[in-house]
């Protein structure tokens, strides 16, 4: 009979998150059609110049969603759910030892930051833009 050994004492791991995540998984489809090189423009007014650094808005919109495609309802949850699932990770553009937001600074962000500056009428536009111009929907 076997028994594993339980040893995770390795000093350094060759990982590739890339490698790990099966090509028909749903967030690579979605990472494939996901533009979000606007985002920072269409933001930049609601960050200050001052303070700490900020989360990146666009790891967040990603993690919402992750949120939404999975239903995550909950900040908490999802910060955690983004902690451990390999794929998350990757859709995040997170590695393995990449820290993520506290939940209470998304919750901010998303109630505040976001709801101000309209980013999700913004992102949803976006969105209908792109499938106009694959010729999936009509205007």
């Amino acid at each position: 009979m076997g028994q594993q050994k339980g040893n995770q004492d390795r000093l350094f791991y060759s990982f590739n998150l890339e490698d790990h995540i099966p090509a028909n998984h749903l967030l690579r489809a979605i990472d494939r059609c996901l533009d979000l090189k606007g985002l920072r423009p269409h933001l930049e007014d609601h960050y200050s110049t001052t303070g700490r650094p900020s989360v990146d808005p666009e790891l967040m919109i990603r993690m919402l969603i992750i949120g939404y495609c999975y239903g995550i309802r909950s900040e908490r949850r999802l910060c955690e759910e983004v902690h451990f699932n390999l794929a998350y990770r990757w859709f995040c553009r997170l590695g393995l030892e990449d820290a993520l937001p506290n939940h209470s600074t998304f919750s901010k962000n998303r109630h505040g930051r976001f709801r101000e500056s309209s980013t999700f009428r913004w992102l949803f536009d976006e969105v209908v833009r792109a499938c106009m111009a694959a010729g999936l929907v009509k205007g």
